[in-house]
């Protein structure tokens, strides 16, 4: 197959002027309404939401196509459990020696402590692992590329789809997060990424009253 035989055509909808104006700004108000939330309720997700969520997160450009990357959606009771317990040991370990003043200090205006129950609550965890090799159809063992950059993409994708779909979620990164991979017996080549806790939250949560900056303050145009 020759390199040109590689390629198809794209499949591209051009917008009017107009269009575009009215879905960037309607895009921007949605995702202005997204926060992260620690409250869930224990209300079961529908799994078709959760997988589209998913295709669409496979959905993101990656180093030479490598995608990589690996969701584990834990709901077992059971398990999410013992996610928990670890995760609190580790935040334990944060908040009581490895965490300076100046950190403790950033954190304090989220009201966070070690103790995280929503990661029993929430109706699902989704471990975000990062792949540091794939393996082809052959049974080759290729080498990834712009991991960090790619996975990280992927699950802005996710927390998107997640927000879009009517969920809530929360960005956990307990460190160190060995504890995933073995909890959830995933291979050694992969690296755990992130805990995304996701759910609807519940009927009395509430968020930090933050504000995000100012697009002048975020952004250059040159």
């Amino acid at each position: 197959m020759t390199l040109s035989e590689r390629f198809i055509s794209l499949e591209f909808e051009q917008l009017d002027e107009a269009s575009m104006r009215r879905e960037s700004q309607a895009f921007f108000e949605l995702m202005a309404r997204r926060r992260s939330v620690r409250s869930f309720s224990d209300r079961e997700i529908p799994q078709t939401v959760l997988e589209n969520a998913l295709k669409a997160a496979g959905t993101s450009p990656s180093g030479a196509n490598m995608q990589p990357w690996h969701f584990v959606v834990v709901q077992n009771a059971a398990v999410k459990k013992r996610i928990r317990e670890a995760a609190e040991i580790e935040e334990r370990k944060l908040y009581e020696n490895r965490a300076n003043s100046e950190w403790l200090q950033a954190l304090a205006p989220l009201g966070t402590d070690a103790n995280k129950p929503y990661l029993e609550h929430a109706p699902a965890l989704i471990a975000i692992f990062l792949k540091k090799f794939s393996v082809d159809e052959s049974g080759v063992k290729h080498k990834n590329y712009y991991t960090a950059e790619s996975v990280g993409i992927a699950t802005g994708i996710l927390t998107t789809a997640l927000h879009k779909s009517g969920l809530s979620t929360l960005a956990h990164t307990p460190s160190p997060m060995r504890f995933l991979r073995e909890i959830l017996e995933r291979p050694a080549d992969e690296r755990p990424f992130m805990l995304l806790v996701c759910g609807y939250p519940s009927d009395d949560a509430k968020v930090p009253d933050i504000k995000r900056h100012a697009l002048e303050e975020i952004s250059t145009f040159v």
